[in-house]
């Protein structure tokens, strides 16, 4: 175990890890020795101050993306489920593998291979099944083979669901919160619920700011009038504007977009004017809600995440249910903003992505994946599963979610409209998963 630093944030004692888990996994045993290209898996082991001592279990956090990295905290209220965790767990956050501190991969990155396949191959190696190999690996070598507990969030809950199908026996219970994937691993059965949600999501939005159908109508007449482009170079198209609903499953989206559109024209007092120049302040904040240098691999592997070997190729899966309803047609009015999905114009557009444009070409025709979910383990499955369903998720469609847990043994839903995609943010929703747990009795042998 490496350790690299130790040190304190108000509030929380704090490891830097990092080891060393093959590049492939492929003929590679979690917990034993490999050969061959090896990268960094990075994590930190938070702990609050009053327990550095004390035998805790262990929880670990499998963060959301794919390409996210784990939270960087600034206290123990930064997320409101580490104040909770801490009291009983001593936390492990890994950042996955590509993400963080963990052999990034970014442009530099790709600029290293010599050929669009050298750079396809690599990006495969970077999805549920080598993430949870490097955990478990994690598990067995750094913490003496320890049983730990897991919580989800959103694509975390898609890893959770490989764990369970691929080393159970690392698991003691497993939470998740928005991100029970649909098994069947079918991206297009994915979009073709989450557009429609996508729809109403507009809808309320401009029901609750009419004023913004008119201002964000006069914005694409400028784009489509004018050669406009976002402070780092970048065109700004209409079909760029439309990516800024991509959080509308998440509070407070509505207002975040309603206020940046108040700052949108440089004439008049600020409304709706197709003559006017749009203010260097509101395209930077364009850029900063669409910009895609921190996470490039969040769009690069979004559709992958759904592919489970052998599969029909995915084709941008989001491009042609996209293509099915004419409501998010640049021309249309009122415009519609675009949701959770990566197209193939931004890998023409968009700085960060161009470098991974002919990798991408050779994935979305790829029908040979790996093996992320065993159907028959996880309905035999006896590991305790607490999954705290959205109701109105936009991302992870609450209708597949619990298709997908009527198949798993020993899972249990809580199903609520009162969060969106986000609410593992708030102060009660790990709190209730762990009550519910505890109070069954499937915590028993930790406390």
């Amino acid at each position: 175990m490496t350790l690299l630093a130790e040190y304190y944030v108000p509030g929380l004692h704090v490891e830097d890890r990092s080891i060393k888990v093959p590049l492939d996994w492929t003929g590679h045993e979690p917990g034993q020795g490999f050969d061959g290209e090896s990268i960094d898996l990075f994590y930190r082991v938070v702990t609050a101050p009053e327990h550095v001592h004390d035998d805790l279990p262990l929880l670990v956090f499998l963060q959301g993306g794919p390409g996210g990295p784990c939270p960087r905290l600034m206290g123990p209220d930064h997320e409101m489920w580490v104040k909770d965790a801490l009291k009983r767990f001593r936390i492990v956050l890994p950042d996955q593998r590509g993400v963080g501190r963990s052999s990034a991969i970014d442009s530099h990155v790709m600029a290293r291979f010599d050929s669009a396949r050298a750079q396809a191959d690599y990006l495969k190696r970077f999805l549920a099944g080598s993430i949870v190999r490097d955990f478990e690996h994690l598990r067995r070598t750094e913490f003496g083979g320890r049983k730990w507990v897991s919580l989800g969030q959103s694509y975390g809950g898609f890893l959770t669901l490989s764990y369970l199908s691929l080393y159970p026996e690392g698991l003691l219970a497993s939470f998740t919160t928005g991100g029970i994937p649909y098994v069947a691993a079918d991206a297009d059965a994915v979009y073709q619920h989450t557009f429609p949600r996508m729809i109403r999501k507009n809808e309320q939005f401009y029901e609750r700011y009419p004023q913004d159908v008119e201002r964000v109508a006069a914005i694409a007449d400028i784009l489509d009038s004018s050669d406009v482009h976002l402070p780092n170079g970048d065109p700004f198209s209409v079909r760029r504007l439309q990516l800024l609903g991509s959080d509308f499953g998440m509070k407070p989206s509505f207002e975040r977009l309603h206020w940046l559109l108040d700052t949108a024209f440089v004439d008049g007092d600020g409304g709706a004017s197709r003559g006017s120049y749009l203010t260097d302040g509101f395209l930077m904040g364009v850029l900063t809600s669409t910009q895609t240098y921190n996470k490039p691999l969040y769009w690069t592997l979004q559709e992958f995440i759904y592919a489970n070997g052998d599969c029909k190729p995915i084709r941008w899966a989001a491009q042609r249910e996209r293509d099915r309803h004419p409501e998010f047609d640049p021309a249309h009015r009122p415009l519609m903003f675009t949701g959770e999905a990566s197209f193939p114009w931004m890998f023409e557009e968009g700085g960060a992505l161009i470098p991974f444009h002919d990798a991408m070409d050779l994935l979305m025709e790829d029908g040979h994946w790996d093996t992320i979910y065993d159907v028959d383990q996880l309905a035999r499955n006896e590991v305790p599963l607490q999954a705290a369903v959205y109701y109105d998720d936009m991302y992870v469609d609450s209708t597949l979610q619990l298709k997908t847990l009527s198949n798993i043994g020993n899972s249990h839903a809580w199903v609520t409209n009162e969060y969106e995609h986000d609410g593992v943010h708030s102060n009660h929703v790990f709190q209730r998963l762990f009550n519910e747990a505890l109070n069954r009795g499937d915590l028993e042998a930790l406390f």
